[in-house]
């Protein structure tokens, strides 16, 4: 190589790669100096200086972070990618060394001295040429990223620095070690250099050939050892070994046989369980299968509970465990004395509709009690997939019976009282209806053929008795309500709960407070006005938080004031638990003009309401007010036409309706008030502003009236009793077609009330209003 002078040109800092003289690459440039550096290159001579960064993170690297030795080389291509870089062929010319860095704002530049390679004896060069093609022939046998092509364009090579070079760029050495075999000028040290790094190479090349036939070694023996163990358990299989699957096999079988099931669904499960020996342990079917098995084994298919048919031992459990619900007992009772007469009977299908609180779900407990059955609960609020009643296809990971199914595998017998909690609340949305599954398990001409997906056989569910409860019938679609039995519990009067109060709720708080049996006495007059006062409700959850209540004062007054025992009044009711939370409506003090006492029923129980009528001069303008629904505005429309048709035999001016305006007033304006049973009420009231007769103020009424003045018939009559009796009201009007209903209402009521049943308004307007 002859002497070159030093050379003024553009640099290009390298971040994670070296280029050797004579080597020809691509390169992809992005950063902006270093593509001004090219720019200007290509603009001069073509030629470039290349010298690695001694750290490839930095971005914008400054003279100490650049190696001082690099490698002149000539720009042959220069093409702009989608992407904004460049991506730039180059051939490396010879080595250089930065003599002088000078940095401006757009690029690198350098003076560059050019740096020639040393030579010592030619023969010792060839002799180290002969040695590093020879390490590098075998270095390619046992390389697999270089092939027997390379080793040929690198055999032809005579010169020993070129041919250095050009095998150093083959290696895959670390950049630090690529820039030292750059630096070296002696040829000789070069080639020495190579030989020592291709030796190594070698040996840890054949190391990892040595490892790689060493695992794949390990994985035959794997793959031979599962063989032979599944050899072995044949083996097992034909010797009467229980170990292993064969065991496993051997338990599911003797739960087959302990399982007294049907023939058809015996053969089933034996076939599965022949499935279960084939498939081999390690698959996925395998588990699928014996989950399958073991939940046919775990249901009940024949296990059957004795019924305890004796009617009057039931009768006692039902009494001793809830006052009331004479209806809900007496058709438990039924149910009882037909299956005692016919020995065979399909479970009815009751449904237990009343507000919250009444007893709907501890009463299913005492049914199953009362007659000696296993008791199982499943709670259906808020359920919207259908699997959750028929269970998931067995082919899904994670399938399981639904909750019936599984209800039945709990209570063990054929024969439970199962509990379908909350029936009301169930929704529907993409994965389907329960509700339309639920129809085959509450009919009885079905429910003896069950489907569930996950077991496939049918499954008798005809001797279930099935009980469930609701708190609204108008959100239960008709198909399901037309197949069940439905009983309303209405909720409890005053006198039961007081009986509810003394028997279970406070001997039980006393109990839970830590209390002995002497140690609270609440008197009568203190739980009436807490049952009056402090709740309103027609069942008795209310009513036990203030037991609990009154029970937790009693206790921090016994050991704050060292007292033995805390009797409750009246009067001391109010310092325990504060004001009075509820007021209930009291009769008239005297007889009023354009007011009547209607009774309404809600869903607390029964209530007063004072109906007032106002008549003031005007155009005949009829107002309504007080909250009223869309069937009481009827009503007082109906009452106001009624009027107007008969207004000569009432004694009312014929043409009241042009010179007078009409104000109708239900108190309480903002408790909304609806109903169809305040016709009677509203039409007294009228008659009364309008003829300035008094109504009676004893008189309480009830009943829904026609264009005609024909009374109908109402509900809730039992409630509206109680309210009118704890108001003071000593006669009440009642349509004629609800006297079937008198003997709902408690005799010591009954004996205190006068009842005057009614067809037409006429009559009511004789008893309700003072004078003729």
């Amino acid at each position: 190589m002859t002497e070159k002078n030093n050379v003024q040109m553009p640099l290009l800092p390298l971040r994670g790669i070296l280029v050797f003289p004579t080597m020809v690459l691509h390169l992809d440039v992005g950063r902006e100096r270093s593509v001004k550096a090219l720019e200007k290159a290509m603009l001069e001579d073509h030629q470039i200086f290349l010298a690695a960064q001694k750290d490839s993170s930095i971005d914008n690297p400054a003279k100490e972070d650049i190696y001082q030795i690099g490698t002149v080389a000539n720009v042959k291509q220069m093409l702009k990618l989608p992407n904004g870089t460049f991506r730039v062929l180059v051939e490396g010319l010879y080595r250089g060394q930065i003599v002088e860095f000078t940095e401006d704002e757009e690029l690198y530049n350098a003076e560059i001295e050019p740096i020639e390679d040393a030579h010592t004896s030619k023969n010792e060069e060839d002799a180290l040429m002969r040695s590093l093609l020879k390490q590098f022939e075998q270095y390619i046998g046992v390389s697999t990223k270089l092939n027997k092509e390379t080793y040929q364009t690198v055999a032809d090579i005579e010169e020993p620095g070129r041919l250095a070079d050009i095998v150093a760029s083959h290696l895959s050495l670390k950049i630090k070690v690529k820039q030292e075999i750059l630096e070296t000028r002696e040829v000789k040290e070069r080639l020495q250099q190579l030989i020592q790094y291709i030796s190594n190479e070698r040996e840890v090349l054949s190391l990892e050939k040595k490892i790689g036939h060493r695992v794949k070694k390990s994985m035959e023996k794997t793959q031979k050892e599962y063989y032979l163990r599944e050899q072995m358990k044949a083996i097992q299989k034909e010797l009467g070994d229980k170990d292993g699957k064969t065991g496993d096999v051997a338990l599911l079988k003797e739960k087959i046989d302990e399982a007294n099931m049907p023939e058809r669904i015996s053969k089933i499960a034996n076939k599965e369980l022949d499935r279960f020996e084939k498939v081999p342990q390690t698959s996925a079917e395998s588990s699928v299968i014996r989950n399958y098995i073991e939940w046919l084994t775990a249901l009940p298919w024949t296990n059957e509970t004795e019924d305890n048919l004796n009617i009057h031992h039931a009768e006692k459990i039902l009494d001793q465990d809830h006052y009331g619900l004479e209806k809900v007992k007496e058709r438990v009772l039924e149910y009882l004395a037909v299956q005692h007469l016919t020995q065979s009977l399909k479970g009815p299908i009751l449904c237990l509709v009343g507000p919250p609180g009444v007893g709907k779900t501890s009463l299913a407990k005492s049914i199953a009690r009362a007659i000696n059955r296993k008791f199982v609960r499943i709670s259906l609020g808020g359920i919207r997939d259908e699997a959750e009643i028929r269970g998931h296809r067995r082919t899904y990971i994670g399938a399981m019976p639904g909750r019936i199914m599984q209800g039945m595998k709990k209570a063990e017998t054929i024969n439970p009282v199962f509990l379908l909690d909350e029936i009301d609340k169930m929704a529907s949305d993409f994965r389907g209806d329960p509700s339309s599954a639920m129809l085959e398990v509450l009919d009885p001409e079905q429910n003896s053929t069950f489907s569930d997906h996950f077991i496939e056989e049918t499954y008798d569910l005809s001797k279930v008795m099935f009980v469930a409860t609701a708190n609204n019938l108008q959100t239960i679609p008709r198909p399901l309500l037309d197949r069940m039995e439905v009983i309303s519990i209405a909720g409890y009067t005053e006198l039961e709960k007081q009986h509810i109060a003394k028997e279970h709720l406070l001997t039980k708080q006393l109990e839970e407070n830590g209390l002995q049996k002497g140690q609270l006495q609440l008197r009568d007059e203190a739980l009436l006005k807490l049952i009056r006062r402090y709740t309103r409700e027609a069942g008795v959850r209310g009513l036990e938080r203030q037991l609990a209540s009154l029970c937790r004062k009693a206790a921090k007054i016994i050991i704050s004031e060292n007292k033995k025992r805390v009797i409750v009044t009246e009067k001391q009711l109010e310092s325990l638990l504060g004001k009075p939370l509820f007021r209930y409506g009291m009769m008239e003090e005297e007889d009023q003009i354009g007011t009547a006492t209607g009774l309404a029923y809600t869903s607390a129980g029964g209530d007063t309401l004072a109906i007032e009528v106002s008549i003031v001069p005007g155009k005949g303008n009829l107002t309504l007010t007080g909250k009223l629904g869309e069937v009481m505005k009827e009503s007082a429309q109906a009452a106001f036409s009624y009027i107007r048709s008969r207004a000569e035999k009432l004694d009312v001016d014929p043409e009241f309706y042009q010179k007078n305006d009409i104000h109708i007033h239900v108190p309480e304006g903002a408790t909304p008030k609806d109903g169809p049973s305040a016709g009677i009420t509203i039409a007294t009231a009228l008659v009364s502003a309008l003829t300035n007769r008094p109504v009676k103020k004893e008189v309480g009424m009830t009943g829904e009236i026609t264009l005609r003045g024909r009374v109908l018939p109402i509900g809730g009559l039992k409630e509206k009793s109680l309210s009118a009796h704890r108001a003071g009201i000593t006669t009440i009007i009642i349509p004629k077609d609800n006297e079937k209903d008198l003997e709902d209402i408690p005799e010591s009521v009954r004996e205190d009330l006068t009842f005057i049943p009614v067809q037409h308004l006429d009559t009511v307007l004789e008893h309700a209003l003072v004078g003729e």
